[in-house]
This record gives structure tokens, sequence and C-alpha cells, in this order.
């Protein structure tokens, strides 16, 4: 009788006398199932819809991701606000928030470490909006710009979809 690995084929007798053993054991623990004869083989992580999903749910992948194509945003519209209008920087600002935005729901609960990572990318955009210091205050700079901290926005956004689908029946 023959074992099918995603990586080799082993005969029954070889894995009684434990010679390959080692080897066909760490296969078989990153083979999860079989469908039709095919391995699904275990990752660590995986994109679906422009999210990376990581085997903890935790998203440093993602995260990271993100946070050199925010910044990259924003150091650009660092670059040109001073030759644009208060309003223009605020759309151009928008960018960045929509991809804070996009996808925040899986953001909920997640470890606070990584909450801290998406509210500095939000800070440091609102500072740049309203052309403010390094290191000034930023509570009432999101008050300026009523911008709700991520971790009070993602709960804004979980909770408001649930109101759409238990009194609309659908999500919007």
């Amino acid at each position: 009788m023959m074992i099918y690995t995603s990586t080799s084929v082993v005969k029954r007798e070889e894995l009684k006398s434990g010679q390959v053993a080692e080897t066909t054991c760490a296969c078989l623990k990153r083979q999860v199932s079989k469908i039709d004869n095919t391995s699904l083989n275990a990752t660590h992580s995986e994109r679906n819809l422009g999210s990376i999903f990581d085997e903890h749910l935790t998203f440093p992948e993602q995260i990271s991701l993100f946070s050199k194509s925010c910044y990259s945003h924003i150091r650009e519209l660092r670059c040109t606000s001073p030759y644009l209008h208060s309003k223009t920087a605020s759309i151009a600002a928008s960018i960045v928030h929509s991809k804070l935005d996009y996808c925040n729901s899986l953001y909920y609960n997640l470890p606070k470490s990584q909450i801290n990572r998406l509210q500095q990318i939000q800070n440091c955009l609102a500072r740049t909006v309203v052309i403010a210091p390094k290191f000034s205050h930023i509570t009432p700079i999101l008050r300026y710009l009523e911008w709700l901290k991520i971790s009070e926005h993602t709960g804004y956004k979980l909770l408001s979809l649930t109101y759409k689908v238990l009194t609309t029946s659908q999500p919007d």
C-alpha cells in the first residue's frame, strides 16, 4: 500500500521501519485534507479581498504592508499640502482614510499593539491635514477633523452594520 503526500511516495514497510518516518510526518502535518485525491496544504497567511489573513488573525503582515502604503501617501500629501487649500488637502487625505476604513471590521479585538500601529497612521494623517507639528496633541486635532479613533471607529462601524441588519434585514 502506498501513502501519498505532497512531496513523496513512501511504502508502508518503510514507515514501520522508521527510516523515513520523520520526513513523512513533517509532510503530513502540513497537509490539511484531501478532496477528490487533491491535497490541501496549510499556509501561514492568505490574501483575500485585499486583506492578508494569518493563522492567528492578528494581521501583522497586512498591517505592515498597509502602513508602508499609507505612509507613502502621507509623505506625498505632506510635500504637496503647502500648495493646496485646506479642503483640497482634506480630500487628498481621504485616499488614506478610505484605506483605514476598508475592511476595518476585521480589526475588531486585535491586539493593542496592532491597533496602535493603525492609530499612528491616522494620527500622522491628521497632523498632515491640519499641518500640525509632529509632537502636538492629537485629541484636539481629531475633534477638529471630526474623526473617531481607530478602535472607536471600528466599534461604530460594527454597531451600525448590526443595526442595519436588524432593522432592514440587509447589511447595505
